[in-house]
């Protein structure tokens, strides 16, 4: 039986005070007791109670509804002792009551991985954290991106992440290369990331890697190729901006090295759910020190965006990316470049264990200064230089051990031009061992 609330009509004014008064009255000593459970809540997370946690905050919901605190609290909770849907809703009201919390977005990500949405865990983790050099599988990425917001969430600052890798393959140049030539090869890389949450929102990024690769053949230089990035980002809500500087040195064989250096900027915004959008730029240096690739020297502007969307309940996702720019203050015989292009990729997880991706990449080459064109040219009298480049990729990725992947890989690569010369094709095939810590 239900008893229907007085009527205010026909009270005196001093009624009405009253009954006012009365109600709040009983109203905040359970404001009060909600508010009072905090510090206790947060006690019991640290000591990894979290059991106790979420029945201390469960009965507490209906009170704690506007309290983004609490609503961080209970997400957790409930995250810690597999309620990831309850997790997921508590956290989706903090943001809406606290759009530029770090916790928030980390908690809602690892809701969404626990439910097994990679693609979702991934465009939110991604609102906060910034991780380069990633495994190519989904899984893996949201795996890592996972352990990072469970660090926050434990009270780290400085989170961190590294990866080691020892491949074998076989690299084979097409007849347009001027094969065909097969040359096997050992591959090793190694590399770290590092991620400082600062207040407000922003944070310290930095990354390092390290690549190897030794060829059978004693005719043909072994690569070796060190890049780092070093940048400030920030999360604005659904949000997040990143500027900084990075670089490159690349071994180009007979004691020649090619330095690359570069300031770059980047907005990624989180649409919604399942939309990720992106747009960056960046102006670098392509330096050759010395011999004789010397004249490629060149300075480079480009412009890049992209939009990832999220597919089959979180199981794949599919990224559109473009880019274009140009190169220019260069003495190559052709002289400077316009270029523009577009890169598809598919990323999807078959099991839990395993994970596959696709990938494909085009980009237009236009110079701007006219030759005569020689034998085996397709240019015809005198003209400019137009290249069409092409990339065609995929792989597995098998999880067959915590922390530890085996990933086999194919790339084929095709340089198209109306000159001879710059015709070139390859196929490689490889597969690596991977650790990731």
């Amino acid at each position: 039986m239900t008893t229907a609330p007085l009527p205010l009509h026909g009270l005196r004014p001093l009624d009405i005070g009253l009954r006012v008064r009365l109600g709040a009255v009983l109203l905040v000593p359970c404001l009060a007791w909600a508010a009072a459970d905090l510090p206790q809540a947060r006690q019991l997370l640290a000591e990894g109670r979290y059991a106790q946690a979420y029945e201390l905050l469960q009965p507490q919901q209906a009170s704690g509804r506007d309290d983004a605190a609490f609503q961080l609290l209970l997400g957790e909770a409930a995250l810690r002792t597999a309620r990831p849907q309850e997790a997921q809703a508590a956290f989706e009201r903090a943001l809406a009551l606290r759009p530029d919390s770090v916790e928030a977005h980390l908690g809602l990500g690892r809701a969404y991985l626990a439910m097994g949405d990679y693609a979702r865990a991934k465009i939110e983790f991604e609102t906060v954290l910034r991780f380069d050099d990633l495994p190519p599988d989904l899984e893996s990425q949201a795996e890592i991106y996972a352990e990072a917001a469970r660090g926050y969430a434990d009270g780290r600052r400085l989170l961190s992440s590294g990866y080691a890798m020892l491949g074998y393959g076989n690299y084979r140049i097409g007849s347009a290369g001027g094969g065909p030539r097969n040359d096997a090869f050992y591959a090793a890389r190694v590399g770290g990331r590092l991620n400082y949450e600062l207040d407000d929102a922003y944070a310290l990024v930095g990354s390092l890697d390290y690549r190897f690769r030794d060829y059978d053949a004693e005719d043909r230089r072994n690569d070796s190729d060190l890049r780092w990035n070093g940048a400030v980002s920030r999360n604005i809500g659904e949000a997040n901006w990143i500027a900084g500087v990075r670089g490159r040195v690349s071994y180009r064989g007979d004691s020649t090295y090619r330095n690359d250096f570069g300031v770059y900027g980047d907005y990624r915004l989180r649409l919604d759910e399942d939309n990720q959008v992106a747009a960056g730029l960046e102006v670098r240096q392509r330096r050759y020190p010395s011999g004789p690739l010397r004249e490629r020297t060149r300075n480079i502007v480009e412009a890049t965006g992209s939009w990832t969307r999220s597919l089959f309940d979180g199981k794949a996702s599919f990224t559109l990316a473009g880019q274009a720019g140009r190169e220019f203050n260069t003495e190559r015989a052709d002289g400077d470049a316009n270029f523009f292009g577009l890169s598809p990729s598919l990323n999807f997880s078959i099991t839990e264990n395993l994970g596959g991706f696709v990938f494909g990449w085009w980009q237009n080459d236009r110079y701007n200064i006219e030759r005569l064109g020689a034998p085996g040219d397709s240019l015809v009298g005198i003209g400019t230089r137009n290249d069409n480049l092409y990339e065609v990729g995929g792989g597995l990725t098998w999880q067959f051990a915590p922390n530890w992947s085996l990933n086999p890989e194919i790339l084929y690569v095709r340089d198209s031009s109306n000159i001879l010369a710059a015709r070139y094709s390859s196929t490689e095939i490889w597969v690596t061992l991977r650790l990731d810590f």
